[in-house]
């Protein structure tokens, strides 16, 4: 298999929708390109909590499944 196939078949799911997934992607980077305020969601890979301060660190892979919801503030 060529190196673009490769590559062109690296996807992630993000939310409801099927996106491509580079090397060397992260979270931060994904909410950014796909202009989510960071500020009002919380988030999760493959089911795990990523708090917003390993957000910049946490490197997403061709098969991650990443979800975005409100974070909800009480007591």
């Amino acid at each position: 298999m060529s190196e673009t196939l490769a590559h062109a078949d690296a996807q992630l799911r993000f939310n409801q929708n099927t996106l491509p997934c580079p090397e060397g992607l992260t979270l931060a980077a994904l909410l950014d390109a796909q202009g989510v305020d960071v500020n009002q969601v919380a988030t999760a890979v493959n089911g795990e909590f990523v708090p917003r301060s390993l957000r910049a660190q946490t490197r997403l892979s061709a098969g991650d499944t990443v979800l975005t919801f409100q974070a909800i503030v009480g007591g």
